[in-house]
């Protein structure tokens, strides 16, 4: 079987990945919190275990992978935009969440096995603090329930950290009913303008990180057991799964309290065999902030045009353990390649039913390259490059069929979607003058020896934001991401 090999945030090694059980390979990553609109960097961890979530199921097969990505539905951010709105909570996280999931479609993401909650699961959530509080690992405190994070002795072990480097090198303020300056909230107390659940401890919700704990143990461990679609591998390492992944912003306090939590409740030593995180994106070499400007939704860059699948490019072009910078260079170089890409496919009449028949037939496999380069710790980078040499090769089935494992294919039936190019008030431009234009001129120079005129036209055409190709078959003029048809009046 091909070995996938990733890197251990816990171990912090490139290790193979040898799942519990091979028959039922288990991921759970950190979904959103739904309040408004994904940012750019909301998309990342979307696309980079989105492309881990095909990869494992090319693998292990689809029937052998469950992959769930939860939604955080109740927070104080969530309760402040309703007070400031006057909207109902579950008005603004039903709207937000299928925003979020029209957004990531749009990128390309297969929706996940389970999307669960947080409030469908309350009644496991308070179950398990309840077991954390009869093994003294939790407190009750002026309606309040705290995890006591001394209690459990590997605290910091997947960021590196003491409990004491902790304290001594942040501003941690003691709330009066905590023990210790580190533990950490597990419920707190509602007020009646505030959503809330009876408890043993009052009405109160829950912390953010009891949710994922309480999540990940119920669709990954109970309910497959209640189905029985664990195998007794499986089953003789309890509530333990294979692969948790987030960002490298929830590595700590979130993913830190999660481990305490699950382990300390269960009885395990891990929670999850392997842990991926992915870096943080900036945006033309500065971090994505409201203040400077720079700040901006997947809808937003959805609206102004550019193809989900251009996002998606981008995004896979920067190794996941490497900070990504987002810059309009890198936009318009996407958009360049996938329109090259695409209008091979399409003259080659690719269309959701042609590939639905070579699927349907055991034909549609990505290249084995592509397979090799992503078993190598997701390197998309890598994996761009070898579209690349499908392209230049003319391998085209093979690199139809691995854009369409990449996700960079979202509707085969509107490949021109990409192709063409608002040409404004010139819809009935003609580029293909231009061509002939430019190779009149080529003939004539080749007699002459004298190519001023030729080089003079192809440099406004390109001035223009025309992409020009010339080879021994003719030319070629086609619009560029940036082309502006007014350039060409000098031509005419």
């Amino acid at each position: 079987m091909t070995t996938i090999k990733l890197h251990n945030t816990k171990t912090r090694k490139r290790e193979d990945f040898t799942p519990i059980d091979d028959k039922n390979v288990r991921m759970y990553v950190c979904g959103p919190t739904v309040y408004d609109r994904a940012h750019l960097g909301n998309a990342r961890p979307v696309i980079v275990f989105d492309v881990l979530n095909r990869l494992l199921r090319h693998v292990y097969g689809d029937a052998h992978v469950t992959y769930v990505r939860n939604f955080t539905d109740v927070d104080d951010k969530i309760n402040a935009r309703a007070a400031q709105s006057g909207r109902s909570i579950g008005e603004i996280t039903a709207e937000t969440t299928q925003w979020f999931l029209d957004d990531m479609a749009e990128v390309g993401a297969i929706e996940p096995d389970h999307m669960p909650r947080a409030t469908a699961y309350i009644p496991q959530m308070v179950a398990m603090i309840e077991d954390l509080i009869a093994k003294e690992h939790a407190y009750p405190a002026e309606g309040h329930v705290l995890f006591r994070v001394r209690s459990y002795k590997n605290y910091g072990a997947l960021s590196g950290r003491s409990v004491d480097d902790m304290i001594a090198g942040a501003r941690v303020e003691k709330a009066p009913y905590k023990e210790d300056p580190m533990d950490f909230v597990l419920w707190k107390p509602s007020d009646d303008a505030t959503p809330g659940w009876d408890s043993p401890w009052g009405r109160g919700r829950p912390g953010w990180h009891i949710e994922c704990s309480a999540m990940a143990d119920e669709l990954l461990w109970k309910e497959p057991l209640r189905q029985d679609r664990l195998s007794d591998k499986a089953k003789s390492t309890p509530h333990v799964f294979d692969i948790h992944g987030g960002g490298l912003d929830l590595q700590f306090p979130h993913h830190e309290d999660e481990i305490a939590q699950s382990c300390c409740a269960n009885g395990t030593d891990e929670m999850a065999r392997y842990w991926l995180h992915n870096e943080m994106l900036q945006v033309e070499g500065k971090k994505m902030s409201k203040s400077l400007g720079n700040f901006f939704t997947v809808r937003d860059l959805l609206d102004q045009g550019v193809p989900g699948e251009v996002i998606r490019f981008v995004m896979l072009s920067t190794h996941y353990r490497k900070p990504m910078d987002w810059t309009e260079k890198k936009r318009d170089e996407a958009e360049k390649t996938l329109r090259e890409w695409y209008r091979v496919l399409a003259s080659l009449n690719y269309t959701s039913e042609t590939v639905a028949s070579l699927k349907s037939r055991g034909d549609w496999r990505p290249a084995d390259r592509i397979i090799k380069v992503l078993c190598d710790d997701l390197n998309t980078h890598q994996a761009l490059t070898e579209l690349r040499v499908l392209g230049r090769t003319g391998q085209v089935k093979e690199l139809a069929a691995s854009l369409d494992f990449l996700g960079l294919v979202t509707d085969w039936d509107n490949l021109a979607r990409l192709i063409t190019v608002d040409l404004g008030n010139h819809l009935e431009l003609d580029l293909n003058a231009y061509a002939d234009l430019l190779q009149d001129a080529r003939i004539g120079a080749i007699q002459t020896k004298d190519f001023s005129v030729v080089d003079r036209l192809k440099g406004m055409l390109i001035n223009a934001g025309a992409e020009v190709r010339m080879s021994k078959q003719g030319v070629e003029v086609m619009p560029g991401p940036n082309f502006d048809p007014a350039k060409l009046d000098a031509l005419k």
